[in-house]
């Protein structure tokens, strides 16, 4: 693994030693900040079930304002410090080590730009992500949820809906935001007095 742009370009990432987690891959990452890249810059990005770090790292290389990392695996917290401390990164992200439905609680009131989401696959753990997750979008985000090719994944999570399916291999991506609102753009067609 590696990080594919920006000013951390180049960097190698330590990968699991352990079975049970499942790296985002390269190609995958590539194609996912293909689509982010204008919405990157300046950005609050939430990176859940984070594992290896590699998703939060490359948008902090790629101008993310800040990143929360989540995982509730203790090895998996101290392989993201090990990756941060790599790239020598000391600043802009804070590392939560919690299930993530108990993380949004804790981040309850915060909102996020970006926020990347790789459960467990299965439908059961999916629906969890994306109502945890749809909590702290902010109005204008879009949260990603990447998937096995092979799960179904809801049009709708609440007050999101599904905008856009990348699929790679056996994975894919979901796109989520929320929907335009087109009554803010309509001119006041109020009669003067």
């Amino acid at each position: 693994m590696r990080v594919i742009a920006g000013t951390l370009k180049g960097r190698r990432l330590q990968a699991p030693t352990w079975e049970g987690l499942r790296p985002t891959s390269d190609k995958l990452r590539e194609t996912l900040f293909n689509v982010l890249a204008g919405r990157l810059p300046g950005a609050a990005v939430l990176d859940g079930y984070a594992g290896t770090g590699a998703v939060g790292i490359e948008a902090l290389s790629r101008g993310a304002a800040s990143v929360t990392f989540v995982d509730e695996d203790l090895r998996a917290v101290r392989l993201i410090e090990a990756n941060l401390a790599h790239c020598a990164v000391h600043d802009r992200y804070a590392i939560i080590r919690a299930r993530f439905a108990d993380a949004a609680t804790e981040l309850a009131g915060r909102r996020f730009d970006v926020i990347f989401l790789d459960p467990p696959y299965g439908e059961p753990a999916i629906a969890a992500a994306l109502e945890a997750g749809a909590r702290l979008l902010g109005d204008t985000g879009i949260l990603i949820l990447e998937h096995a090719r092979r799960d179904p994944v809801p049009a709708v999570a609440g007050v999101l809906s599904r905008t856009r399916d990348l699929i790679s291999g056996d994975s894919g991506l979901a796109f989520y935001q929320r929907p335009t609102d087109l009554t803010t753009n309509a001119t006041d067609k109020r009669q003067p007095d």
